[in-house]
């Protein structure tokens, strides 16, 4: 696998790329930036017309991650050549969040063939249940990695964006399949996160809102948790994501999305069942760098080999970037450096990150969590 990156700081046009790509006989050109940049007249055609060969896909993001650190209102692209491996991939619209889960599936069914050895996947970040339809692509692809996230704006949560080929699009979900013996698709996710408090039961929840934890109405619980952060809900929710727990672990984290005072309800950004076990988070920089580090350390324990060129694609969680603020490019940093200088960085800050982590078998939705899709081809 062949790949070149191209990057245009904020206020830095699309003329100022040389008219001809370094990459002409790219096949895949991934493209990452702000929903201001998506918005630019001509943006996709002039990508499109740079790479014509190639399938083009991108969303909007709440930072953009870079080998150099991490950027906003920035454009990064990506162009990849796979030589040895096929690529497929598909569109498809999302007519209602309720399809999430039937979308998931119609996409895992498409692309299922006995060579897949990964997926990766682009969602609108606003209109989907990012728990769905990642369940839907599981359900069909068991023992698939499944890797991706959900687009981001700024935490504005208005609209998000996606390139698909030349076209502009939002309420989209676009998912790449990689086929062949010489594909390697593997990953790694950590959070870094603390629980501290108790254990708590979800006693009544519908599908990513919470109602009550241990028979008690849940906001005011919440609310008592995270003290003088409560004045600044929901925006304070980032910093105090929950922790659903796997025995005695931590198996997946959802950020709080919204609250509602006259249900005392809580809305998270994923499902979390009726009967769960979940645990109050905290966290601090080094913690989060920490996560990082050991989602990249995940990536080197399957045999991968780091002088080999690969390509990390890096999807952060927006309120990691708020927690770490002016260097939140450290945890960018902590992966580059146990994935070498052959590994090529890119990725965004989301809405929402998917992947399977430690085992391959099993993708998840997360929150608040670096996740890395590690792509790379076997040498000839």
């Amino acid at each position: 696998m062949k790949f070149v990156q191209e990057h245009l700081p904020a206020k830095t046009g699309l003329n100022k790329l040389p008219s001809a790509s370094p990459l002409p006989e790219a096949n895949w050109v991934l493209v990452f930036g702000s929903v201001n940049r998506f918005n630019d007249k001509g943006f996709a055609k002039t990508i499109k017309k740079r790479y014509p060969n190639a399938e083009i896909i991108g969303c909007t993001t709440s930072g953009e991650i870079t080998s150099d650190g991490v950027y906003d209102d920035s454009i990064h692209i990506t162009a990849m050549q796979w030589e040895r491996s096929t690529l497929r991939f598909i569109s498809k619209p999302v007519n209602s969040m309720e399809q999430s889960h039937a979308l998931g599936a119609q996409i895992a069914a498409e692309l299922k063939m006995d060579d897949l050895k990964g997926v990766f996947v682009l969602s609108d970040g606003l209109n989907v249940n990012g728990s769905e339809l990642v369940e839907g692509l599981q359900e069909i692809l068991p023992n698939v990695p499944i890797t991706g996230g959900l687009a981001g704006d700024s935490a504005a949560f208005k609209q998000t964006l996606l390139i698909n080929n030349d076209k502009i699009q939002d309420r989209v979900v676009i998912a790449v399949g990689i086929y062949g013996e010489d594909a390697i698709v593997t990953s790694g996710a950590l959070g870094g996160w603390q629980p501290y408090g108790p254990p708590r039961q979800i006693t009544r929840s519908n599908k990513n809102v919470v109602y009550e934890l241990d028979n008690k109405p849940a906001l005011p619980l919440y609310k008592m948790y995270i003290g003088y952060y409560a004045n600044q809900l929901p925006a304070s929710g980032l910093n105090f994501p929950f922790a659903i727990m796997d025995e005695k672990n931590v198996n997946v984290i959802r950020t709080l999305l919204a609250i509602n005072e006259k249900e005392n309800s809580l809305t998270f950004a994923g499902n979390i069942k009726e009967g769960s076990t979940v645990r109050f988070l905290k966290s601090d920089h080094d913690r989060l760098v920490l996560g990082a580090s050991e989602a990249a350390r995940q990536i080197l324990q399957k045999d991968v080999n780091i002088n080999d060129k690969a390509l990390a694609i890096c999807v952060s969680c927006v309120g990691r970037k708020l927690v770490m603020e002016s260097q939140v490019s450290d945890e960018v940093f902590a992966v580059q450096r146990l994935l070498g200088m052959q590994t090529g960085i890119t990725g965004f800050y989301s809405n929402g990150e998917i992947c399977s982590g430690e085992d391959d078998s099993h993708s998840l939705l997360h929150n608040q969590t670096m996740t890395i899709a590690y792509l790379s081809e076997h040498n000839a």
